[in-house]
């Protein structure tokens, strides 16, 4: 199993089919970490800085951020993420089904880590999910965070 200490995941995700497809190709890919789940835009702004909201207290290791979202869009997520100086560094990686060059071309505006259309089949999707959590949550070192 990859796991790295109690870090989380946090999984912008909207659509209920998506958010199983992603967590159980996680888990076949052998990550262990908790993924939790905000379902929509303003949801998982209120998990990363509502100081009424538990969630607030331990910041995820890696955001899981689709861009086309109800109440607040994810490209508007991911825009207060980084003008956060708390948040500024924590790695987002885009899973989205959109390959809009616009779409692609704002999200690394914006700073985005990387961007990644989702795969439709559920074996290429468990292929993408494995090696996202190669990288993000084994290889890649991530800076200190703000507390």
């Amino acid at each position: 199993m990859i796991a790295t200490g109690t870090r989380s995941i946090l999984l912008v995700e909207d659509d209920p089919d998506h958010e199983l497809l992603t967590i159980r190709a996680l888990r076949r890919s052998n990550v262990a970490n908790d993924v939790r789940v905000a379902r929509d835009g303003e949801e998982a702004l209120a998990m990363l800085f509502d100081k009424d909201n538990a969630a607030v207290s331990s910041l995820p290791q890696l955001i899981l951020l689709d861009l086309k979202l109800p109440k607040v869009d994810g490209l508007e997520v991911l825009r207060r993420i980084r003008e956060n100086e708390r948040t500024r560094m924590l790695p987002v990686v885009v899973l989205t089904s959109s390959d809009e060059e616009r779409d692609i071309l704002r999200s690394y505006k914006l700073g985005v880590n990387s961007y990644i259309r989702k795969p439709v089949n559920f074996s290429d999707f468990t292929e993408t999910a494995n090696q996202l959590g190669m990288y993000w949550l084994v290889l890649n070192e991530c800076p200190p965070l703000a507390h």
